[in-house]
């Protein structure tokens, strides 16, 4: 790793641990308080960052994608290109809804829209019709820039601007446009300042944005480059969905560095060992990851041959530590999309006397320049060691969303008492934690109704929203199901309108066009009422328990098999992903003629299915050839080819 004696220069931020205010202040005698300071930072800047670098070291690679190479004046051009493109219809502060996936276009994108000053809202490549309806009725939005073959069906037929943008590489569109409609615009704009907005599920069923400005976003990168080393001659991974936050941390951590981006093809999201070839085959140096992607390395030898020293793991609780074998320094990070991608973080290397434990590590201390404060329901710090519910404050805090109303519920003033010296507002994160006597944090839990499915913040009450949208349905309520290893899968109780015998598949299909991947559930149940407490409310742990529980991976009963249209001549492959498949997405009813997707599979869904595969059998198979499938059967058809010895000369 070579650094330009030239290179742009930023704060470097301290690593030295929370800093700890007096023991007695706001808590119980004799007890600290639970708050904790992160190391002084000062905002800088981000798109400065990365002109510097086009002008110290302009051939320098700035995106490896596929065999092609973009430098970082390549990538300046393009931006330019697109920037003036836009100018007289794009103004700064407008949000623009980009529908572009992990690719050089994207970077080129989000560089035009900082330059022009507008407001970069991802809301991923295939964005669904009816969110981004909802989006685009709330919100100001000017334009979607994406492939038009690919654009909601409003925007396919307006007004199309070209874009002068890469079109080959790792997930290129066919075309860019910036596709303007004549319906009428959404009143709500992004606050002055803001960089980026992203969308965050919403408790009345409808999406909400949370805007970030420039200097929150540099706090972060400052800490990312000074605790990961990321320089030019680097290479940063471009991973995670382009509609979550980090996305943006992987995104502008490689081009304020000097490094080079490298976008992840689809099936990496699938697959952990496609995820670890695909490392060690572009050379990876610096990842950013989800969770439950990376569970799944840790439960078996680390890959061998990895040029990758740092990994970034967030979205999820963390159930284990890295073993002695993990040659990356992991670092278990938290933080929710209103306080800046990365809040908290605990870093991991193999040389940890705990290394290997099963048992989940906290997540972490508080980041240069954040406040951590754990507080009671009247928003008081509570004792260390006492559980509370966290509340963030300092440079790493957003603008807010954009909708004033909620701001001023969820961003509130600080307790007079201890004061908390530049910390005029504080986050309600809905999070139960505690905090040790170090300043770390353990996560426990959430506050609220609120769940994570695949490192996704989902709110039930948006998937119920989507559900009653429908008019088969009256009434829709979803709970939560989580298997032995705590994984969870979304499940809704459905009651159906007067007279409506709806096919639950058919209801599947139509939430998908108002919800994100991870928030569809993987089981519907049809239900003639629902239980209720003693307040008169839906009793939710009730309706739960009336979910049939998931059987064991690996065993079907045979009346599920013949629920499901198979017999006795069912081959041990079509038992195995039948019952795994059926464990997985908790509906016992799945069928060796269904499809894999259709029933509900995920990419989450699919990385454990295949997992499973070749833990039972020995064969590896990847992604593709599952979603290839046309329907289970054929998927174990396959496995079964894999697992019969072939003839001499065959």
């Amino acid at each position: 790793m070579t650094q330009s004696p030239t290179a742009p220069t930023a704060p470097t931020a301290p690593t030295a641990p929370a800093t700890l205010p007096d023991a007695d202040a706001g808590a119980g005698a004799g007890a600290a308080p639970s708050v904790a300071h992160g190391p002084r930072a000062e905002p800088t800047a981000v798109l400065a960052r990365f002109e510097d670098w086009t002008r110290l070291a302009p051939q320098a690679p700035a995106v490896i994608d596929s065999a092609r190479t973009w430098t970082y004046q390549d990538l300046d051009t393009a931006a330019e290109q697109v920037a003036a493109a836009l100018a007289g219809r794009v103004r700064p502060g407008d949000l623009v809804g980009v529908c572009l996936d992990r690719s050089t276009a994207l970077v080129a994108t989000a560089v035009a829209l900082a330059r022009i000053g507008a407001v970069y809202l991802p809301l991923g490549p295939r964005p669904g019709e009816r969110r981004t309806q909802a989006v685009t009725e709330d919100l100001d939005v000017a334009c979607l820039i994406g492939d038009p073959a690919l654009l909601p069906e409003a925007h396919r037929g307006g007004q199309h601007l070209p874009l002068p943008l890469p079109t080959d590489g790792v997930n290129a569109p066919a075309a860019v446009v910036a596709a303007f409609t004549d319906a009428v615009r959404g009143t709500r704009r992004a606050p002055e300042g803001a960089l980026y907005a992203v969308l965050t599920s919403g408790s009345t069923g409808r999406p909400k944005a949370v805007a970030v400005g420039e200097a929150s976003l540099s706090v972060a990168l400052d800490w990312y480059r000074a605790e990961t080393g990321l320089a030019p001659g680097d290479r940063q991974s471009l991973l995670i969905g382009v509609a979550f936050d980090p996305h943006l941390l992987e995104l502008w951590a490689g081009l304020t560095s000097g490094a080079a981006l490298v976008p992840a093809p689809d099936d990496t999201r699938w697959d952990s060992r496609v995820l670890t070839d695909w490392w060690r085959e572009r050379a990876l140096t610096h990842a950013v990851a989800a969770t439950p992607t990376v569970e799944p390395l840790l439960d078996r030898p680390w890959p061998q041959g990895l040029e990758l020293r740092h990994l970034v793991v967030g979205g999820d609780r963390m159930r284990r530590r890295p073993g002695t074998d993990v040659t990356a320094t992991v670092h278990n990070a938290y933080g929710p999309a209103e306080a800046t991608v990365v809040t908290t973080t605990h870093t991991m290397r193999n040389t940890d006397p705990d290394a290997g434990e099963q048992a989940a590590p906290p997540i972490g201390t508080a980041l240069p320049g954040v406040t951590l404060v754990v507080t009671d329901d009247d928003g008081r710090p509570v004792p260390r060691g006492q559980d509370g519910e966290l509340r963030v404050g300092g440079h790493c805090l957003a603008l807010g969303y954009l909708d004033p109303e909620l701001t001023a519920r969820r961003f509130t003033a600080p307790a007079q008492d201890p004061e908390l010296p530049s910390v005029d507002r504080l986050y309600r994160t809905g999070d139960r934690v505690r905090m040790n006597a170090d300043g770390s944090l353990d996560f426990l839990g959430r506050l609220d109704d609120q769940v994570k499915i695949s490192g996704v913040r989902i709110e039930p009450a948006e998937v119920e929203a989507a559900f009653e949208q429908d008019p088969r349905v009256r009434t829709a309520v979803v709970t939560v199901q989580r298997d032995s290893s705590g994984h969870g899968r979304l499940v809704a109780h459905l009651r159906p309108a007067d007279g409506a015998v709806p096919a639950t598949g058919d209801l599947l299909d139509a939430v998908r066009a108002w919800l994100p991947e991870q928030a569809v559930p993987g089981s519907v149940r049809i239900v003639d009422g629902f239980p209720l407490d003693a307040n008169g409310k839906v009793d939710r742990p009730a309706l739960a328990a009336q979910a049939p529980a998931p059987a064991p991976a690996g065993t079907a009963t045979a009346d599920e098999h013949a629920d499901a249209g198979t017999d006795a001549a069912a081959t041990d492959a079509e038992r195995l992903v039948l019952a795994t498949v059926r464990d997985l997405l908790g509906r016992p009813g799945t069928g060796l003629g269904d499809n894999f997707t259709d029933a509900g599979g995920t990419s989450i869904i699919a990385a454990r299915l295949l997992e499973t595969v070749e833990r039972e059998t020995g064969v590896r198979l990847r992604a593709p050839e599952l979603l290839r499938s046309t329907d289970l059967r054929a998927f174990a058809a396959l496995l079964d080819q894999r697992r019969t010895p072939q003839t001499a000369g065959a």
